[in-house]
């Protein structure tokens, strides 16, 4: 046992021990080598069934990093260009005033169409059609490519439905064929979990006041409160099979797999090219975020800097949180990446800090 993934496993079993967390999972890669693969605790207190490396979680919005690479993988090969209005791929996206709106728009949180009706279900969220025709046929808040502002679900949405257009298939089908087959981690890396395999997910649950969020919260105009990223939406069958593309399901070591295969080779496999990898990872956002009012520096795709640091601290890590404390990322300099999967679900990530600074110290 190497000293790295000594001390990362010593740290989650205390996690487990001190009752902070449930059931998690640290993998990091260096250079495209596995080189820490650690799980504790249960993947479903009901039963007593324990974590093991193979067990997916779900992990809300870090799943947007995967929907990003999927993205990066069909500009590779010249499907799609960032700077694409969308109208031109998704004609009807062009209402209110979107028209200009482009695919890298889409992947800063830019094209203005945040949110989302209050009274919007989890059935309505699995409606595919439901879902594009409502964020198409949305008036903007403010004019596409002038601000970012988190979308939360309707990133998902407006990035996927490009995705189909493009490729023809359903998004999950894309990204199982694009990006999990040729890493070979098709049965740990999902955006939509086949039904068949729904019962190796580990059970998430809240902690106290996790779901709680006050009248006129930003988060509610976002995630409005039938849609909520709690235990019980996130360990729904429907959900979890779905295509909402804004939240995914993986493995620590399937993220972390992926992240290494954006910056070089894994096994062979390169996901893009070293030109692709600066585009996707150099910051073209430093701006204020118009849903939530922080700072937002963001590449194409994904948020920079390493979870709990400044950005210009950590200006060559590049990654995605998901609600609840999982993370996934890569950092350009080192060749580092990690990922953190975690069912029980906090307000915080004191987990995933706690783990990064551990990588960043130790990998």
């Amino acid at each position: 046992m190497n000293a790295l993934q000594r001390r990362l496993q010593d740290t989650a079993d205390e996690l487990v021990r001190s009752g902070a967390e449930r059931g998690l999972q640290i993998a990091v890669y260096r250079h495209g080598e596995q080189v820490a693969d650690v799980v504790a605790g249960q993947a479903d207190p009901r039963t007593g069934r324990p974590v093991t490396p193979d067990t997916p979680f779900h992990v809300f919005s870090a799943g947007k990093g995967m929907t990003a690479a999927l993205v990066h993988v069909l500009a590779e090969r010249g499907a799609l260009g960032y700077d694409t209005p969308i109208a031109e791929i998704w004609p009807e996206f062009a209402a209110h005033g979107k028209g200009a709106a482009t695919v890298r728009d889409a992947l800063t949180h830019a094209t203005g169409v945040p949110g989302l009706p209050a009274d919007v279900t989890p059935e309505d969220l699995c409606d595919w059609s439901r879902m594009c025709a409502l964020v198409a046929g949305a008036r903007p808040w403010w004019e596409p490519g002038t601000g970012t502002g988190y979308h939360s679900y309707t990133f998902g949405y407006v990035v996927g439905e490009v995705v189909r257009r493009v490729t023809g298939v359903p998004v999950p089908r894309a990204f199982a064929e694009e990006v999990a087959a040729p890493l070979k981690v098709a049965g740990e890396l999902f955006l939509g979990v086949p039904r068949a395999q729904l019962g190796r997910l580990a059970r998430l649950e809240d902690v106290p006041g996790y779901a709680e969020a006050p009248d006129g919260s930003p988060a509610l105009a976002v995630a409005p409160r039938g849609v909520r990223p709690t235990a019980a939406f996130g360990n729904r069958a429907d959900v979890l099979s779905a295509a909402i593309p804004a939240a995914g399901q993986f493995t620590a070591r399937a993220a972390a797999r992926m992240y290494a295969a954006l910056l070089g080779p894994v096994d062979g496999v390169r996901l893009v090219s070293a030109q692709r990898l600066r585009e996707l990872s150099t910051p073209v956002v430093d701006d204020v975020d118009r849903v939530f009012g922080n700072r937002a520096v963001l590449s194409n795709g994904y948020a920079v800097g390493r979870l709990g640091t400044d950005p210009g601290d950590t200006p060559t890590v590049f990654g995605w949180a998901g609600s609840g404390g999982s993370y996934a990322c890569a950092d350009t300099a080192t060749g580092v990446a990690f990922a953190v999967t975690k069912n029980r679900l906090s307000p915080d990530f004191a987990t995933a800090r706690t783990i990064g600074a551990i990588v960043a110290q130790t990998a």
